[in-house]
């Protein structure tokens, strides 16, 4: 990865730089933690039921 830092006039880093193709992909990853902790609460089925359900929608 191509990562460079700004730095304060003694040498202490303060901020990065990443490519715009990092970044995107880190923004699409923190957004699909926040999904999971949104939906971490939710109701649970069982691989059956999600097989049962994906062939009665024709997607299976």
């Amino acid at each position: 990865m191509n990562i460079k830092y700004i730095v304060d006039e003694k040498g202490r880093k303060t901020a990065v730089i990443i490519p715009i193709k990092e970044y995107r992909r880190l923004m699409e990853d923190l957004h699909d933690l926040a999904v999971v902790a949104e939906r971490r609460h939710e109701p649970t089925i069982s691989l059956e039921e999600l097989k049962r359900r994906l062939k009665e929608n024709g997607i299976l």
